[in-house]
């Protein structure tokens, strides 16, 4: 059997009627690409109740532990604007230590203006859903400063090599939303944030991601965003179309970039995922408990402070504690203590009616069987701890510091088997199949039915990477491994590559707004 051809087709019906049902089909031929249920795949609800890591009493004490460590020990906030609006709020500031002190009552009061739901919108009419609830959006990996394929190894990240993966993230419905998923080296600092967010409304409709580098960065990318949408700022701001990350600076510390992220993004009502850096055994205690407690306390204090800016503005509850090699240092990620803490920060999150982010990490070096076991042990975590938006969820490689090709299309092949199981199975009078043994004799087989013959194109999931083929066919296709058929794919996927179309207008208006800001210099990274 050949490899599948790559592309997910736009969403496709099929009729319930019952004479398409029984009507014969031809026999699809191996070159044919097999039929997904991209539709469904827009708007991904997980039907599975979440995994209590902790008894009430347990997530209890967590949550009484966050709160003391806030009330008594605080976080040092180093913006001044931020401080001068934790003080406005009521909370106490401490302009020598530069340390907020949070009263528990009146923190959770500020956090409850938090709405548990929320809509994102992408460019195309289609590309919208909902974050929070039982809700599930996949996103692709975000920041690495390297890139990665089979034909030229490890490198620094370009340009290019990022439009590659923004046109690999557009290519398939089984990601929702755009990252910056690998750092274009090649690009000048200053105007770096103008070509990236260009290329983003260029090949992409979907909701993106927009960086917190700075008050001017962010604002240029907002105004090219507009321009792209075509609709005037008030418009802009009546829905969600990007969101940020904001990491606190762990432990117990939010730097001016990041404060300037949550105000700018609250303003202007876009979503932001507040996501503590909390490595147990480094930038947190080493036990689960410990460690989730800080985590719980560090995003309490930063979604407190968008619903200041602006009650109401979209946040996410975001959970990234994992641990390190006691023995290096390193960050180990998809270990079982990193699920453990997925399913616990879900907890946290929906105690507070908070839509929950968490990731699809791995700390392997190669798109290789520890990067996929270490990532579906990942996901197990996301999916069963009741997240909402899965962060990194295809190309993470090497701990975050790689955006790897191959490992984008094996991702997606996760993806979108975790997408088939979550859909619901149809259990009435057709599905249950009686007529069908009617047609056979004991000892027979179901190939021949109409039952079958009327349902065999989509009964079951078509793998895009899997290989299904015999080892003697296999074989006699060249004996690709996963890494080298993954690669075939992705070659295939973005020669056949079509733009999502964009009005001619709005790109002369996005490369004026480029030429005129990048001949005043671009953006600082100041706050």
């Amino acid at each position: 059997m050949g490899v599948a051809t790559p592309r997910l087709q736009r969403p496709r019906q099929y009729s319930n009627n019952k004479m398409a049902r029984n009507r014969k089909r031809p026999r699809r031929s191996e070159s044919r690409p097999p039929l997904q249920p991209g539709d469904s795949w827009l708007r991904i609800k997980n039907p599975y109740p979440p995994i209590a890591q902790f008894s009430e009493d347990e997530l209890e004490a967590i949550h009484l532990t966050s709160l003391n460590l806030l009330r008594d020990k605080g976080i040092k906030v180093l913006s001044v604007e931020a401080r001068e609006r934790y003080r406005e709020a009521g909370f106490d500031v401490n302009e020598d230590t530069l340390m907020v002190q949070f009263d528990p009552n009146m923190l959770l009061q500020t956090v409850a203006q938090a709405p548990p739901t929320f809509t994102m919108h992408g460019r195309s009419e289609n590309r919208w859903f909902e974050v929070g609830d039982n809700n599930l959006v996949f996103a692709t990996v975000g920041g690495p400063p390297h890139y990665s394929d089979l034909e030229n190894g490890r490198r620094a990240g370009t340009h290019e090599t990022f439009r590659d993966l923004l046109r690999m993230a557009q290519n398939y419905d089984v990601i929702h939303l755009t990252t910056p998923m690998v750092e274009p080296q090649d690009l000048p600092t200053p105007v770096r944030h103008l070509h990236m967010t260009r290329s983003v409304v260029t090949l992409t409709d979907k909701p993106t991601f927009i960086y917190s580098r700075g008050r001017e960065a962010v604002a240029d990318s907002l105004e090219i965003l507009r321009i792209a949408y075509g609709i005037d700022r008030q418009t802009f701001e009546k829905r969600v179309h990007c969101y940020t990350v904001v990491n606190a600076n762990s432990p117990l510390q939010l730097d001016e970039l990041m404060c300037a992220g949550i105000i700018d993004f609250a303003k202007a009502r876009q979503a932001m995922i507040l996501t503590p850096f909390t490595l147990a055994g480094a930038m947190a205690p080493v036990t689960l408990p410990g460690a989730l407690a800080q985590q719980n306390a560090e995003a309490l204090a930063g979604i407190a402070l968008a619903q200041i800016v602006r009650p109401g503005a979209p946040v996410v509850y975001g959970g990234f504690t994992s641990n390190v090699d006691m023995k290096t240092g390193a960050p180990a990620f998809g270990t079982p203590e990193y699920v453990k803490a997925a399913f616990a920060s879900g907890q946290l999150a929906r105690r507070y009616r908070l839509p929950y982010r968490t990731s699809n990490v791995n700390a392997s070096n190669a798109p290789d069987a520890q990067s996929a076991y270490e990532s579906q042990m990942s996901c197990w975590g996301a999916i069963m701890g009741g997240g909402n938006i899965l962060l990194h969820g295809a190309g993470w490689l090497e701990g975050g510091l790689t955006a790897s090709l191959e490992k984008f299309v094996s991702d997606f092949e996760m993806l979108q088997m975790f997408a088939s199981l979550m859909q619901p199975v149809v259990c009435n009078e057709d599905t249950l199949a009686a007529s069908a043994f009617d047609e056979i004799e004991p000892g027979g087989h179901f190939f021949g039915t109409q039952h079958t013959l009327a349902r065999y194109e989509t009964a079951f999931y078509a793998p895009l990477l899997s290989d299904w083929s015999n080892f003697e066919n296999w074989t006699e296709n060249g004996a690709l491994d996963t890494t080298q058929r993954a690669n075939r794919i992705a070659r295939a996927a973005l020669a056949d590559f079509t733009p999502p179309p964009l009005d001619q207008a709005f790109l002369e208006e996005i490369d004026a707004f480029i030429e005129q800001r990048t001949k005043a210099g671009g953006a600082s990274l100041s706050a």
